[in-house]
């Protein structure tokens, strides 16, 4: 690691918070949230301790908030109990928020269906009774791999009701990829649907399934649960496969939940590691919960009338948090969607969220840039063309959101009256840390802003000691919080040596180069090993990226390394255009003017030595960008692993000619 990284990025626009928003948030004004980060400060295990005992419901109550003795594998409220889909469904039952929408649910083709808090109740507990009939009990491990819908919630559900740890593996994922955490996780039992539908498309989960049991290492799996979404053609394995309906059948709409002790695992996420090999994120059931639910009600400002839609998918940790706990926990109404943002058209999002007058919107800059371009192509899909007047935040998740983009979405999709909440977190953090408040925070363009109460983030150099105001650094957090990650699954020395390096006096290690400007407001400049030491200056690729993207002739960029025998590294990037393929001498006229560009915006030393066209960008089908592969492409080497997580594939034959 290296002390220092440079930013160059400058931004001076700032949007006050909105004087109605402040009136009626749920942390209101600066001083308010002053407050909240002095109690935190003075008193850090009352504050946690107060706020566990406010927001859930133990069946047993903790008598100690942290325990340190075996730092850094953290214990938060460690001889509580309590249930997660208890806290989840339960509470709500003898309350008016027992009839009220749950979750609106929209397929592909825009069909809609809705479940009452009282109806998903019966649902959890009709499947946890099922399951439980067939001999499984809390501790065994179970992976859900299925198509966004009702029945994943009712599977992590039921599962957490259970104390059954689930592993969600998102539905694009390869039967490789799929099998690796079967045994990775040990899994007894396996969640599935038959089919799952997007863009108008059927795509098998059921054969990949059947494909990852058959390479091996899963005769620990004993049944295989399947959701008929389709009802297409599968492969069926008696004695082992069981319908999803006909294992709910006939069961009883009560079934008691586990009180588990507050470390128990809720749940194993398998996020990408630096070596290629997945580490698999856990997380306990009493601090996650409660970090999701306060965040819900602190950055989300969640009231009883709002619906609140977060586009991820539940095979990701935002679709975790932020859609399977959180907004149950704080009793919203929520949508669901199946399918993607540009099927039947691009303006897919915009009519969702006029249909069923989405209050709070939370998407990825990925989505948003896409959908940018979109419109500028198909005026009649723009945002301007739907009534969106029922949103009153608008947020973004997965990545830093780049200045241009940010405008855009405050002006277009919020109308210049909702804030744009740019939320910094990762799935090892369990819910939000660094991130603006729709009733206290200034915004500014491309930063996450300052920390949540009771989140002591900091940027220091290599040695863990602070760097000065405007100086980039490593992003750390410097006391353990409730949501923290607690292990990787199996691999205590990975965990210590990933998160907590001895040189960096035991605070978490983020992994994201940063800075803090002169008002205290957190930039993040990118991975750390998404940095560029280009002839000994340290650049972080999002600062790079943000100045490309700012040219009204781009819609969206990467920016990755390659090795360079005069500077070190070279920076490479990889363009796609809001018009068609440029070719031939088009093509190098206008790298040119992009290299101009950057130099002006930035500075001649971050100019791109190579620019690389392109329709598209490599990208998941959850639309994260994959830029370790165009690390490989920008070396000019061949990209010999699995790509079968890429919406589209082909793009890297594309991106491999240089201009």
């Amino acid at each position: 690691m290296s002390s220092t990284i440079e930013s160059v990025l400058v931004e001076n626009r700032v949007f006050p918070p909105f004087p109605d928003l402040v009136k009626n948030a749920n942390i209101s004004g600066m001083e308010a949230y002053q407050a909240l980060c002095r109690e935190a400060e003075q008193s850090p295990d009352a504050f946690w301790g107060r706020l566990a005992r406010e927001n859930l419901v133990w069946d047993k109550p903790f008598s100690k908030v942290l325990d340190e003795s075996q730092a850094p594998s953290y214990r938060w409220f460690g001889d509580g109990e309590l249930n997660v889909s208890a806290n989840c469904l339960d509470r709500h039952l003898n309350t008016p928020t027992a009839d009220k929408a749950a979750i609106i649910f929209e397929t592909d083709d825009g069909k809609v269906s809705q479940v009452t808090y009282r109806q998903l109740h019966a649902r959890v507990c009709e499947f946890a009774n099922g399951i439980k009939a067939l001999g499984y009990q809390a501790g065994e491990r179970a992976i859900i791999y299925m198509p966004m819908s009702i029945e994943a919630v009712v599977a992590m559900q039921a599962c957490a009701r259970l104390g059954i740890i689930h592993s969600v593996v998102f539905g694009g994922f390869s039967s490789r990829s799929l099998q690796e955490r079967i045994v990775d996780v040990g899994a007894t039992l396996v969640i599935t649907a038959d089919e799952q539908v997007r863009g108008g498309k059927s795509i098998p989960l059921k054969p990949a399934v059947d494909d990852a049991l058959a390479a091996g290492g899963c005769e620990a799996v004993k049944h295989v649960i399947v959701y008929k979404r389709t009802g297409g053609k599968i492969g069926w394995h008696e004695g082992r496969d069981l319908w999803m309906h006909d294992v709910a059948a006939n069961q009883p709409s009560v079934c008691a939940a586990v009180p588990l002790n507050a470390e128990h695992p809720l749940f194993i996420l398998y996020t990408s590691g630096s070596t290629g090999k997945p580490k698999g994120v856990q997380h306990a059931c009493g601090g996650f919960l409660l970090w999701a639910l306060l965040t819900v009600k602190w950055t989300f400002d969640a009231k009883d009338a709002d619906v609140f839609w977060c586009t991820a998918d539940v095979g990701w940790v935002t679709g975790h948090t932020y859609i399977a706990y959180g907004p149950l926990a704080a009793g919203l109404t929520q949508v669901m969607f199946e399918g993607v943002p540009t099927y039947p058209n691009v303006g897919r999002f915009w009519e969702m969220i006029q249909r069923h007058k989405v209050t709070v919107f939370y998407t990825a800059p990925t989505a948003i840039r896409s959908l940018t371009k979109a419109a500028d192509a198909e005026p009649a899909y723009h945002p301007r063309e739907y009534d969106l007047d029922s949103l009153r935040i608008i947020g973004s998740v997965g990545e830093p959101i780049n200045p241009e983009a940010w405008m855009w979405y405050y002006t277009e999709v919020g109308r210049e009256r909702c804030p744009v909440l740019d939320t910094w977190w990762q799935t090892e953090t369990g819910a939000h840390m660094i991130t603006p408040l729709p009733g206290v925070t200034p915004l500014k363009p491309g930063s996450c802003t300052l920390p949540l109460p009771g989140i002591a983030a900091a940027i220091v150099d290599e040695a863990g000691g602070d760097v000065e105001a405007g100086q980039g650094g490593f992003l750390v957090i410097k006391r353990p919080w409730p949501g923290m990650i607690r292990a990787i699954w199996g691999d205590p020395e990975r965990f210590k040596k990933s998160y907590f390096p001895p040189e960096l006096k035991g605070y978490y290690l983020a992994g994201d180069g940063a800075q803090r400007d002169r008002d205290g407001y957190f930039w993040i400049m990118g991975r750390v090993d998404d940095v560029l030491n280009v002839s000994g200056h340290r650049l972080g690729t999002m600062e790079v990226e943000s100045a490309l993207v700012a040219h009204p002739m781009v819609a969206e960029a990467a920016v990755v390394g390659r090795p360079d025998d005069t500077t070190g590294e070279a920076v490479v990037a990889f363009v796609v255009l809001n018009r068609s393929l440029p070719e031939g001498e088009e093509a190098a006229a206008i790298a040119k003017q992009l290299r101009d560009w950057v130099a002006k915006e930035i500075g001649p030393i971050a100019k791109p030595k190579d620019i690389r066209f392109g329709e598209n960008l490599p990208k998941t089908r959850s639309g994260k960008i994959m830029r370790r592969l165009l690390r490989i492409v920008a070396k000019g080497e061949k990209v010999t692993q699995d790509v079968s997580t890429l919406e589209n594939p082909a793009i890297l034959d594309q991106l491999s000619q240089s201009v």
